[in-house]
């Protein structure tokens, strides 16, 4: 037999699973299919959470009638919400606005004792524009009594004060004519309203274009 004929019929040799060559192409495809297995995996993997049933307002105690739960998939940022496997941790308030159906994010939950801003409540007799709404920013304007004129020039108190919540006031009659606003006032300016109040002066809002909700 030739050299090229001997060679030709070793080329055409039936391979043995003791060859070498052949095992590390076997694991060669078997770690390709792990490894895609794997990330099909996790980019399934979803995380429940908790959600806002209804739109949370700064100060209201988180329950479960007012949250939901809700799979996602979170990834990395999974430590900066609430999870239902860690629970619904108790006696938390919003500190934050928490939009209906936004995800709790853990920035947004804390203590009574944390809130920076309180809800106080404004009527105003004039109209709103339509804009004017929960989570939005709010310019509110106090005119103080005046023996001689009714009421001194309106000054500015409370600049982008948020609106936690709109309702409709009414008269002793029940007929609406008034708007009841829930601003959210920190501690510093809260002696300045509550004065005004006292003192029965008028207190107007302006919508604040700029202003977004927090």
């Amino acid at each position: 037999m030739s050299a090229s004929a001997a060679t030709t019929g070793a080329r055409l040799k039936k391979p043995s699973w003791k060859d070498p060559r052949l095992l590390v192409g076997v694991l060669l495809v078997l770690a390709s299919v792990v490894g895609v297995i794997s990330l099909v995996g996790s980019a399934d993997k979803t995380t429940e959470v908790f959600a806002a049933g209804e739109a949370i307002a700064v100060g209201e105690k988180l329950t479960p009638d007012n949250v939901s739960r809700v799979k996602v998939r979170l990834g990395e940022v999974e430590h900066g919400y609430i999870t239902a496997e860690s629970g619904l941790p108790e006696g938390v308030v919003a500190v934050q606005r928490i939009g209906k159906g936004q995800l709790l994010p853990r920035e947004s939950l804390g203590s009574v004792d944390a809130l920076d801003r309180k809800p106080v409540a404004i009527t105003v007799q004039e109209a709103l524009p339509e804009q004017a709404v929960a989570g939005t920013l709010v310019d509110v304007w106090v005119s103080m009594p005046d023996a001689r004129n009714g009421f001194a020039p309106p000054k500015l108190m409370l600049p982008g004060a948020e609106i936690a919540q709109v309702s409709p006031g009414s008269t002793a009659l029940g007929s609406a004519k008034s708007t009841v606003l829930m601003v959210l006032v920190g501690d510093e300016q809260m002696p300045s309203l509550l004065g005004a109040q006292a003192n029965e002066a008028k207190i107007s809002v302006v919508w604040s274009p700029g202003g977004a909700a927090k």
